[in-house]
């Protein structure tokens, strides 16, 4: 469940909340931030009120996503810290040219940008032609931003076409909780994932997972269309220490193939 910061008019409760998030203690994190745990506790019950200095203190101790920050600084009445750019705008020019170098790395295998929504930001070619062969002769999945959640959980995506697709739909939900326990989903995610969980063939057994259950460090996705099948497992990237909202909150997904006849199937479709 996420918190809606838009409720909360003052930084005391979303303190205590991140501190819960991340399972720690009015002690332990007084000792991480070097504050005592009276003043930490002031904070959290709003008897004191915190400087800019201690929000971006605790809020860097605590691994608060930038765009949260931001809002906790809004909540203790400061100006937000980090800028939100558009990912064409010129000044990320730069790291457009280097996920396009990831991408285009990747050929003849799929990838992608998402956002912390799961829309598909960017792909490279291998991923269009993968996709589109899938596809093939079926009504495309609900209108928007493409999605990897709608494109995984709609009958008319790629679902049909997934042979773990059971097996994979809850590794995606568990994710997508657990993203949401860390506090990087965002409200559009949430309301997504909810939706997907209500379309046909969805067992209502998803929506009750625990996010927290241990999971297999790989879930093989198994995709088929007529006599030919192609085993991938994915590896998600993030930026390193960005500065910037849009670029904390983009994931680069890298499919990996599993076996030989993978290989030669991609590269097949590559050279038609």
């Amino acid at each position: 469940m996420t918190l809606d910061t838009r409720t909360v008019a003052d930084v005391g409760p979303l303190l205590k909340h991140w501190r819960g998030a991340r399972r720690l203690s009015q002690l332990a994190l007084a000792a991480e931030a070097a504050v005592s745990i009276r003043h930490l506790s002031f904070l959290e019950t709003g008897r004191a009120k915190p400087s800019r200095t201690m929000v971006l203190k605790l809020a860097e101790v605590l691994d608060v996503p930038l765009r949260e920050r931001n809002t906790l600084l809004l909540s203790a009445g400061f100006s937000p810290e980090y800028p939100e750019s558009a990912l064409d705008a010129p000044e990320l020019a730069a790291v457009r040219e280097a996920l396009e170098t990831i991408l285009a790395q990747q050929e003849p295998f799929p990838a992608l940008v998402m956002d912390r929504s799961w829309d598909i930001r960017h792909t490279n070619t291998a991923a269009r032609r993968f996709f589109a062969f899938l596809q093939d002769g079926r009504t495309a999945t609900p209108p928007g931003p493409s999605n990897v959640l709608r494109r995984m959980f709609h009958p008319d995506g790629v679902r049909p076409n997934v042979t773990n697709w059971p097996d994979v739909a809850e590794a995606l939900v568990r994710r997508a909780r657990r993203e949401a326990i860390g506090g990087v989903t965002d409200e559009r995610a949430q309301r997504i994932l909810d939706e997907v969980l209500d379309y046909p063939g969805v067992p209502a057994s998803l929506r009750s997972l625990d996010a927290t259950t241990p999971v297999l460090p790989i879930v093989p996705i198994r995709y088929a269309r007529g006599d030919r099948q192609f085993d991938y497992f994915s590896t998600v990237t993030t930026l390193g220490t960005p500065q910037d909202v849009t670029l904390q909150e983009l994931r680069i997904e890298c499919f990996f193939p599993m076996n030989d006849e993978t290989r030669e199937h991609a590269r097949h479709l590559a050279d038609q």
